[in-house]
């Protein structure tokens, strides 16, 4: 292609709202346009990029046996209604209505419609195991988009579902779409890293994420330095305390006045934090309100539950949010609620003689000898222990908290350490949370109706490609792997419409590289060559000829691969047999 015949609309300074590197480089090289909040017009430098991770994608899912297929972005309500989400789904999920008063959304995910497919047209498990996949677009009314395409509201996403007879078959093709993903992410030339995962709103038992390294992400992965363990910090876990010491210490109250804080209490007693319980208050479930029969007519007062973790530690919502009797989503009572229940206010609140439901931490049940509030304003308990001062039944200790740097990891190889990533896939293992409600079945070999157990497996299109910009970038553009660059070469020359010399030389090389099937880009614009050399280092194609009337005359040409330190000169010929070797 001919770059004065290509829309490659570059940019020389840094758009003032693009927050990361890929935003700010995107719009700079004139890959993406912003059409409204969340919303992109992708150019055509950017168009041949996600063509060819598309392209690895489908030819890696081929491989593994999927079937593509091509569902609705328009999606009726009945089918989510069916499984309960149309109600459980928040705002991110936008509703309409057709001009029959039907109500519709714009699918963020296809769950359901997928499932619906399958019972429509698969019936016995000698059509099992079936795995499909689409790449398709996808909406969702994040309530603030941001970091360009990275949480953009409309998205191309690959996302594929399995169904199954049997949890072996499953547990094949699960293993199956995670060595897939590994597949298609070394091809794209990323360093990446599989998590395991929370599942969030799309259920079901365990997931995995994977991970574009990079600093810039807004994940944080936690991973053992001497084992193979890594999750999401949302998942991540240590390994459990070895005991509890023995109680070395009487119990006594103490006065804090104006010492409401961990900090405050810590340095005010002189005691480590590690030694200093804090007891945080929560919403309860609203089915577990109704439930409770500690509750009578006449207290109207809110259920409320108790989170207890040791003073250095941050709660995990996601953790704290699946436990029974918790509402979810985690919502914090306020000072008025707590109040009321507890008779005291925050800042002082204890587990000591709490008339909540509480859960404790691992690791906060595995202090002796610890402060905490006495439920009196302006006091605390010095030397509380568990089971001599509050009894501590084995289902209430709990994993509650985000592990931390130094933590010893769950497989026993080594410290939890951190890096940040950029989530660009995540499967799960849905098991019949969706096929059950849709009471999609299959029969069996002995002609008993069963229900398919399935999978889904997410991969989003267009983030990879700034997760691909967030790894591979410099000060002064991108730098493309060659799997995924929109062209393998950039013929730049210089002087094109004034010196026939290089006008005919760069047409040559241009027809002979087309002729060896290699994907170039002829700079042919009537620019300096300041701007030419800019726009090619922002643009980021992995190799750059640059043919000039100095060195036609000596019969060599400028090569330079991105990202190197320096050009080499060399003949015409050593050029493309190197590239076409």
């Amino acid at each position: 292609m001919r770059q004065s015949q290509q829309l490659i609309p570059t940019l020389k300074e840094n758009p003032a709202d693009a927050d990361v590197a890929s935003h700010r480089l995107m719009l700079r090289a004139g890959i993406i346009r912003q059409v409204a909040s969340g919303l992109y017009s992708w150019l055509p430098l950017g168009l041949r990029v996600i063509r060819k991770l598309e392209n690895i994608i489908r030819e890696e899912l081929t491989t593994s046996g999927a079937q593509e297929v091509l569902m609705p972005v328009v999606q009726p309500a009945e089918l989510w209604q069916e499984t309960g989400r149309w109600s459980k789904m928040g705002p991110e999920m936008l509703r309409m209505k057709d001009r029959h008063d039907r109500d519709f959304c714009l699918g963020p995910t296809h769950e359901e419609v997928i499932t619906d497919l399958f019972r429509r047209d698969i019936h016995s498990y000698r059509q099992l195991p079936c795995n499909f996949y689409q790449i398709q677009t996808k909406f969702r009314d994040e309530i603030r988009p941001r970091f360009g395409v990275m949480r953009a509201r409309e998205f191309t996403m690959k996302d594929g579902y399995s169904f199954h007879a049997d949890q072996a078959c499953f547990d094949a093709t699960y293993q199956e779409m995670y060595d897939c993903y590994e597949r298609i992410l070394r091809r794209m030339a990323l360093d990446f890293r599989a998590v395991e995962a929370d599942t969030g709103s799309i259920g079901g038992a365990n997931s995995h994420e994977f991970h574009v390294l990079a600093d810039s992400g807004e994940d944080l992965i936690a991973y053992a330095t001497g084992g193979d363990y890594a999750a999401n910090l949302e998942k991540a876990a240590a390994a459990p305390p070895a005991g509890r010491p023995e109680a070395a210490e009487a119990l006594e109250k103490v006065a804090t006045p104006n010492q409401t804080s961990i900090a405050d209490v810590a340095a005010y007693l002189n005691i480590p934090e590690t030694r200093c319980l804090k007891t945080l208050i929560v919403q309860g479930a609203p089915e577990a309100e109704a439930q409770d029969e500690r509750r009578t007519h006449e207290d109207s007062r809110p259920r409320l539950v108790a989170m207890v973790l040791r003073g250095d530690h941050e709660l995990n919502e996601i953790k704290a949010q699946k436990l029974p009797g918790v509402a979810n989503p985690l919502r914090f009572a306020d000072d008025d609620e707590i109040q009321a229940v507890t008779g005291c206010v925050p800042g002082s609140i204890g587990p000591l003689g709490l008339k909540i439901p509480t859960y404790v931490d691992r690791d906060a049940a595995a202090v002796a000898d610890f402060v905490c509030g006495a439920n009196e304003e302006g006091v605390h308990y010095r030397g509380a222990n568990w089971v001599r001062d509050q009894p501590l039944a084995e289902t209430d200790v709990v994993d509650l908290r985000n592990v931390i740097p130094g933590d010893a990891a769950p497989d026993g190889g080594g410290e939890l350490q951190f890096l940040r990533g950029i989530e660009v896939g995540h499967i799960f293992q849905l098991g019949t949370v969706y096929s059950e409600p849709m009471q999609a079945k299959v029969l069996d070999q002995n002609g008993r109706s069963v229900t398919p157990i399935m999978g889904c497996y997410g991969m989003g299109v267009t983030r990879l490609v700034a997760a691909i910009i967030e790894q591979n970038h410099d000060e002064v553009g991108i730098i493309w792997p060659e799997p995924v660059a929109p062209y393998l070469v950039h013929v730049v020359a210089l002087n094109y419409g004034k010196s026939d010399a290089v006008r005919k030389a760069a047409d040559r090389l241009y027809d002979v590289l087309r002729e060896r099937n290699l994907e170039v880009l002829l700079d042919d614009r009537d620019e300096r060559p300041g701007v030419k050399f800019a726009d090619a280092d922002l643009i980021g194609i992995p190799h750059r000829i640059t043919i000039g009337d100095r060195g036609l005359k000596e019969g060599r040409l400028e090569y330079l691969i991105r990202g190197a330190a320096e050009a080499e000169t060399l003949p015409l010929d050593e050029i493309v047999s190197r590239l076409a070797g």
